[in-house]
């Protein structure tokens, strides 16, 4: 078995532990109360319990990774996903991409994706936010890959670019659930209810509870006509700045001489809705919303996009062409 393999290996055993304890103390008070448990059994649980805990954690540093590993763990359809897949699979650094429905992570765990997983002998660490993911990558390999890692270099133009990105890439959020939400069928195909990629237990609970899942995406992303109307107007605005920007043909949105994180970032933000050949690198497959699927209103509304903003379109096909489906 190789490192990484007894990596994977530790990091799953010790999460399938830690669930099947947690579930433990969940049951122990129905236990104590449903047998009539005297006060010394329901201590010596107790013990058990902490005793039981204390030994999982052991397991981790008694036999820890031998060699640092970085999971990502996705929705494999989330545009936020894909700027930091493309910014790592660019960068060059191995990783374990871990995909989920993301919808149970945000109301049930108050978790959102991507979380970048890193782990260094024992020590275990989490970062949240695309935009947090990005600097660390930057600071964690720009001494070590050098020239390889310097579109990530976070200057105070593309900082503020990519804060305007993220906006963009959070009104699309709102578009994308306004036109899908009522078709059941098709927000759980997006959701990865047919994913093999996605463990059962997860798509049979979103299929399950997808009234209850519904009515918190409306109520959470503020799903109605004006919220629509206001994020396309948000929508429009950006992409009409920078199809203008590159009107006269240049390989960066901001002037650069090569191409950098601000620009995968809106190439893989707008990927959202144009659906480019190499969005995700075939590992949003299986999740993928093809034009002629999406409702007719969401259909327009990409058609029109496609031809207001023929600059704006020609570049992202091209930056998905050129470099990521290499």
């Amino acid at each position: 078995m190789s490192i990484q393999g007894v990596c994977r290996y530790d990091v799953d055993m010790t999460g399938k532990r830690k669930l099947i304890h947690a579930v433990f103390l969940f049951l122990l008070p129905l236990i104590v109360v449903g047998f009539g448990v005297s006060m010394a059994a329901a201590a010596a649980l107790v013990a058990i319990a902490l005793v039981w805990h204390w030994l999982i954690t052991l397991s981790g540093i008694v036999a820890p990774a031998a060699s640092p590993e970085l999971e990502l763990e996705t929705i494999a359809a989330s545009h936020f996903v894909e700027k930091i897949r493309w910014c790592m699979d660019r960068l060059g650094v191995d990783y374990t991409e871990r995909q989920m429905v993301g919808v149970l992570g945000i109301f049930f765990a108050g978790r959102s994706v991507p979380q970048l997983k890193i782990r260094t002998g024992m020590v275990r660490s989490s970062i949240g936010n695309s935009a947090e993911i990005l600097r660390y990558l930057w600071g964690a390999y720009t001494a070590e890959f050098a020239d390889r890692a310097k579109f990530l270099e976070p200057t105070g133009d593309r900082l503020a670019l990519e804060k305007r990105l993220d906006r963009y890439g959070v009104d699309l959020q709102v578009w994308v659930y306004y036109h899908i939400l009522d078709d059941r069928a098709l927000t759980q195909h997006a959701w990865g209810c047919n994913s093999p990629a996605i463990p059962a237990w997860q798509r049979y609970t979103v299929i399950v509870l997808f009234p209850v899942l519904r009515a918190l995406m409306r109520k959470a992303f503020r799903i109605s006509d004006v919220g629509y109307r206001k994020s396309v107007d948000h929508i429009e605005t950006v992409l009409a700045e920078i199809d203008s920007q590159l009107a006269d043909g240049r390989v960066s949105i901001l002037g650069d001489a090569s191409i950098n994180y601000v620009d995968i970032t809106f190439a893989s933000l707008s990927a959202l809705w144009l659906q480019p050949p190499g969005f995700g690198r075939e590992k949003a497959a299986a999740v993928r919303v093809e034009r002629q699927r999406a409702p007719m209103a969401m259909q327009a509304d990409i058609e029109r996009w496609i031809s207001s903003y023929p600059n704006t379109t020609d570049y992202i096909s091209r930056l998905y062409e050129q470099e990521r489906q290499h």
